[in-house]
């Protein structure tokens, strides 16, 4: 648990103060430099920093090609279920709410599969509500050994699992873990999480320590901007980062800036003035690149064609498309079922249009798995 221990030592309230004391300089001083600490990171997140945008843009554009060359990775959700053992005041699943509840057979997942493929999409993430007891290990193992032949990377955003269980996943394929901490400031976390497993703030924050000895070759964090101070979730997740690069070298870091969204009863207007502006998420990103070359980073259909237009070229390097919410959503869409409201609507073509057009090349693989010879 290297990487919870270091994260719980950390003084949130000393790092809102050093955010908010940063100065021009101390911005100019970050862009300098070609190799940038956590309070670089700081002063690039800034409010000191917002002037500068453009050059930080620039910068980032820059390390991206060069680290990652003129691609764009594609990637899709796929929502197994919405069933739910948690209350969380802020997402559509929570347990509360009177939705319809369904889990997709094995059969409906091929039949999403089958859609998914026909769209193009072979990197896919499988995403459920959390409840163990019925959407637990079996059901995830019985999942992976049903698709796992028909994508070519296969992503997980469920409950977190103990170490044992990512290694039985990633023995039948499983290439990737996401799990976001949602905030990292436990008085936050407590206020928004209020029955249910998810309730363990330290449980949930050593989860990239579980999937990182296990040796899962994708790690992704995040914060959901808006529960807390941002900029403060922001710097513990580009240490977050770090930390995991650090003690877990084998797996690669993907960070991705999730808005809090209008969910199915709850519009979460009163987390609005919480929220970064598109300016200020911009500027977060081209942060998260000029701090860390390596990371991969990920911007979902939360945000508007306008602003994924935009920002998808200055840093990003793998989007969703035509995203849908909620189980069974590309078979049989239902809109009754949705986790959040999602923004860019566009169907696929639309995405693809956008990223040629600034000269990318859309890339629907990231590896190939080769046979054992010998």
């Amino acid at each position: 648990m290297q990487v919870a221990k270091a994260l719980l030592q950390q003084d949130l309230s000393d790092i809102a103060l050093s955010v908010n004391s940063k100065t021009a300089k101390d911005v100019e001083r970050a862009l300098a430099k070609t190799s940038r600490d956590l309070h670089d990171f700081m002063a690039l997140i800034s409010p000191a920093a917002a002037p500068y945008l453009e050059e930080m843009a620039a910068l980032s554009q820059q390390l991206t090609r060069h680290r990652f060359g003129n691609t764009m990775n594609l990637f899709v959700p796929l929502y197994l279920s919405n069933l739910c053992a948690n209350e969380c005041s802020y997402c559509g699943f929570t347990m509360s709410n009177k939705i319809k509840r369904t889990t997709l057979t094995i059969s409906e997942i091929q039949q999403e599969i089958d859609a998914i493929s026909g769209m193009g999409f072979s990197q896919v993430l499988l995403v459920t509500g959390e409840h163990e007891s019925k959407v637990g290990l079996d059901y995830f193992m019985a999942t992976l050994k049903a698709i796992r032949e028909h994508v070519s990377y296969l992503m997980m955003e469920v409950q977190p699992l103990k170490q044992t269980e990512y290694v039985a996943l990633k023995q039948l394929g499983l290439d990737a873990v996401l799990v976001y901490q949602e905030t990292y400031s436990p008085q936050h976390y407590a206020k928004y999480h209020t029955r249910g497993k998810k309730q363990d703030f330290l449980w949930r924050l050593g989860t990239s320590d579980r999937v990182g000895a296990a040796g899962i070759d994708k790690i992704g964090i995040g914060a959901l901007l808006g529960l807390g101070n941002w900029r403060v979730d922001s710097v513990m997740t580009a240490l977050h980062g770090q930390l995991i690069q650090q003690h877990y070298w084998r797996s690669r870091v993907a960070i991705s800036f999730p808005r809090l969204r209008r969910c199915e009863g709850n519009d979460n207007n009163a987390s609005a003035l919480a929220l970064p502006n598109e300016s200020q998420l911009l500027q977060l990103i081209c942060a998260h690149r000029l701090f860390n070359p390596q990371a991969e980073v990920s911007l979902s259909t939360r945000e508007s064609a306008r602003f994924r237009d935009g920002a998808l070229s200055l840093g990003v390097t793998s989007m969703s498309a035509a995203s849908q919410t909620q189980p069974g959503g590309y078979s049989q869409p239902s809109s009754a079922l949705n986790q959040f409201d999602i923004d860019d609507n566009r169907p696929v073509k639309d995405v693809i249009n956008a990223i040629e057009q600034q000269g990318l090349e859309p890339v629907w693989k990231d590896w190939l798995r080769f046979p054992h010879v010998g």
